[in-house]
């Protein structure tokens, strides 16, 4: 520690500055559950994590697909004849059957309307290493991308720590659901010229972290205009595509692509990877789809100091070329995530919390605007420090996503099992009634159904809560490979 601390001038001024944006109250939110986990037999009064946008709802499907096919692991007896082939030097490029599986599976996440390439195919560390790799090929130093809010707060740590370009945000408010309009993309971009910031490119993600919600054509459409009329690069993360449980349905950039006229292609980078879809996180599979092949030649360079390993590639490769497997796991994925989605937000419901209407991601944005003192952020993070300390819930104030209003905060729902949901409930029921004092409980007036999602119309949470959907023999809790993380 004295090391660090006196002799900061023998380390770099990256590495010692706070660009990695761990001073984030997202971030704070972690460091709370790793001090205190909820456990609902050694520590259950411990906090809820909340803030971890994980799909632990089928690994029941992913541990039987393992068990059935041993010979896709070369650490097991069966596939033991493959280590050699596979634990020695293999080119950066990738698995060939690895690029060929990742492409099969991205066109059918959405829906074998559009084909991918394999030769275009560039393998990074995760999502994180993939954007940050687009970032060194898209921009200097000081240039800026242009995001829409709310956005992921990793986007911070991932796209500006290590390579010095900026975000500019695109302000999106709650009045239009927090959509992506054409005035506020130009809007954005004046601003930046009048502050001589040199715009490189557009950062989207869809569906979006933190709403939860999917773009529409129109609005893809609005998008690859102004990326052309600008001739600015577009970056696509689409991490989060094959969450899409309800209508509408994902539309993804590559679709959209094929009915701009003019469009220039060499624009479009899509970001994909592993971790939510499938809910490989720990596997660090990160994809960068780019239709500019200089760019997927230099990223592929840079690619060589965030490689997959070659044994995840042959596993990986294995399972998503097993169709039917790929097949069932989407669509059992889709009906899990709607109904623990749905049993979530209707238990909130039955406390007049709102949530903004969405159908994709592992997470929903709840309004509790009406539970602040004051419309500020600063009171947004005072009940903040109050649900993470008293309530002992990690969920993620909306500060911390750069949202342009107070109030607002994101909730994750697919990483805990039911018991441990309907704890959360009702601690949540718990804090809501002590303040109710201090608030109006929600009316469906000031919840219209056609901007925020809520029913009024359910049981009591009690009895709700106690209902057999509850109690869902999908909960990750039935999971072996999940008891032995707890």
């Amino acid at each position: 520690m004295g090391f660090i601390s006196g002799n900061n001038k023998l380390l770099s001024k990256i590495a010692t500055s706070d660009g990695h944006g761990e001073n984030s109250a997202y971030f704070d939110g972690w460091k709370a559950y790793e001090n205190d986990p909820f456990h609902l037999i050694k520590n259950p009064n411990g906090v809820i994590q909340m803030g971890l946008a994980e799909n632990q709802l089928c690994f029941d499907l992913i541990q039987e697909w393992v068990v059935n096919n041993p010979k896709a692991s070369i650490c097991t007896a069966e596939g033991a004849q493959d280590f050699k082939d596979i634990a020695i030097f293999q080119d950066y490029h990738g698995l060939p059957e690895f690029r060929k599986a990742v492409s099969r599976f991205m066109e059918k996440v959405r829906g074998d309307k559009v084909t991918f390439d394999p030769d275009h195919i560039v393998m990074s560390g995760g999502a994180t290493g993939a954007h940050e790799t687009l970032a060194f090929c898209l921009a200097d130093p000081g240039d800026a991308f242009l995001v829409p809010t709310p956005y992921y707060p990793g986007f911070d740590r991932d796209l500006r720590w290590r390579t010095g370009v900026q975000l500019f945000p695109v302000v999106c408010e709650s009045s239009n659901n927090f959509k992506i309009t054409k005035e506020a993309l130009e809007s954005a971009y004046e601003k930046a010229q009048e502050s001589n910031i040199r715009i490189k490119g557009l950062l989207i993600n869809n569906p979006s972290n933190p709403l939860g919600t999917v773009l529409d054509r129109e609005t893809l459409k609005d998008i690859l205009s102004f990326i052309n009329d600008k001739n600015i690069h577009l970056v696509c993360d689409e991490i989060y595509a094959a969450t899409v449980f309800s209508q509408p349905d994902f539309i993804s950039i590559s679709e959209v692509m094929q009915e701009v006229n003019g469009c220039n292609e060499n624009l479009v980078h899509i970001v994909y990877s592993l971790s939510k879809d499938l809910g490989f996180p720990g596997f660090r599979v990160g994809i960068i789809y780019s239709y500019n092949n200089v760019v997927v030649n230099c990223a592929r360079k840079m690619s060589s100091f965030g490689l997959v390993s070659t044994q995840t590639q042959f596993l990986i490769a294995s399972m998503l070329s097993d169709e039917i497997f790929v097949e069932n796991f989407i669509a059992k994925s889709s009906v899990r995530l709607s109904q623990r989605h749905g049993l979530f937000t209707k238990g909130l419901a039955q406390v007049g919390i709102c949530t903004l209407k969405s159908n994709g991601g592992l997470f929903f944005w709840m309004d509790l605007r009406r539970l602040l003192k004051e419309s500020t952020f600063e009171a947004e993070l005072d009940l903040w420090h109050i649900i993470i300390n008293e309530v002992k819930l990690n969920v993620s104030p909306g500060v911390s996503f750069h949202c342009s209003e107070p109030g607002w905060f994101r909730v994750c729902f697919a990483n805990m099992d039911d018991e441990t949901m309907r704890v959360a409930l009702r601690r949540i029921r718990h804090f809501v009634l002590q303040r109710k004092g201090l608030i109006e409980v929600a009316t469906k007036k000031q919840c219209r159904r056609s901007k925020l999602e809520i029913s009024l119309s359910f049981r009591r949470l009690d009895d709700f809560m106690n209902s057999p959907f509850m109690n869902s023999p999908h909960s990750p809790m039935s999971s072996p490979m999940v008891q032995a993380r707890t």
